[in-house]
């Protein structure tokens, strides 16, 4: 079985560009260049024979030619009084819309069940433990909501397996599809 994720990558200057946000929040485990990752549809842990299938459905999915994305402002995920993670939002746009859910319909053809949710594109920038303050968590939200990123040009997506450590996730892109 291997845990697998479509995910846009991250350019280098936008990686170095939040990096410098990436700071001032105790408790905060901040995501490295190489983790941060725009999420179009997770999988989960498929066996071999149904990743093989996914590959193909995915070369079926890169289509409609590149576009652009950019970020813009921070907020955070949690439940209750507990938040759990801080993210970059990312301008929703038709073109990301219909690549993630070509992406999910890819998994349909490949027999791979998926979450019912709907897709909310955002940038992980770190998980928080319990011990986070809440008060800090929205102080920090406030300093950086006008995060606003230069356009990004998006002409391919990865396949990319995840492998979870006492670290956090490791990630390798094991297939790249242009569009």
């Amino acid at each position: 079985m291997i845990r697998l994720f479509t995910a846009l990558s991250v350019p280098d200057d936008v990686a170095e560009a939040l990096a410098r946000r990436q700071t001032g929040l105790p408790g905060a485990k901040w995501r490295s260049a190489d983790q941060l990752h725009i999420t179009l549809a997770f999988y989960g842990e498929v066996d071999e024979r149904r990743a093989d299938d996914l590959s193909v459905e995915l070369e079926r999915a890169a289509t409609g030619g590149p576009f652009e994305i950019a970020l813009s402002g921070v907020g955070a995920f949690g439940d209750g009084h507990r938040t759990r993670a801080i993210w970059a939002g990312v301008e929703a746009g038709d073109r990301l819309a219909v690549l993630a859910g070509r992406c999910r319909s890819a998994a349909e053809r490949a027999a791979i069940p998926m979450e019912r949710r709907d897709y909310r594109p955002h940038l992980t920038l770190a998980y928080l433990g319990a011990d986070a303050d809440p008060a800090r968590i929205g102080d920090w939200i406030a300093g950086h909501n006008l995060l606003q990123s230069p356009p990004i040009r998006i002409d391919r997506f990865g396949l990319y397996s995840s492998v979870l450590t006492q670290d956090g996730s490791r990630y390798e892109l094991e297939r790249e599809y242009r569009l």
